[in-house]
């Protein structure tokens, strides 16, 4: 069984919450993508895709949609997990910033950056 399940947030719809403890540096979740064109981005945008997607800069490619878990983490500006793209193996690799507790949210930060502030397209409530 994994680490992570998914559950109501009862703040920003469903979340994805620890099984277990999870150590600092502890790989989350392996997430296979599904690329998405720069021109076929421009259709996407007013689909509900658009809320689910990650940046994926690489041949032409402009957006990815993570499968598994990877799309339903919730965004925070003092997040407790990050993320990377791997361009080789086609996959967003979720890994924990610091320890997370059994049955706590993981939240990462939209902006690719733990630390970037940056606006995003709704309202941050934490």
């Amino acid at each position: 069984m994994g680490l992570i399940y998914t559950k109501d947030t009862k703040k920003y719809g469903r979340g994805v919450y620890s099984k277990s403890d999870i150590r600092a540096g502890q790989v989350i979740e392996i997430s296979p993508v599904i690329l998405f064109l720069k021109e076929e981005s421009e259709y996407i945008k007013d689909t509900i895709i658009s809320s689910y997607w990650f940046n994926w800069q690489a041949n032409n490619f402009d957006s990815a949609l993570a499968l598994g878990y990877g799309s339903l983490f919730n965004h925070s500006y003092t997040p407790n997990a990050a993320f990377y793209n791997n361009y080789d193996s086609l996959e967003i690799i979720f890994y924990a910033l610091s320890n997370i507790k059994a049955n706590e949210e993981i939240v990462i930060n939209y902006n690719g950056n733990s630390t970037d502030k940056s606006f995003l397209w709704f309202d941050v409530i934490n």
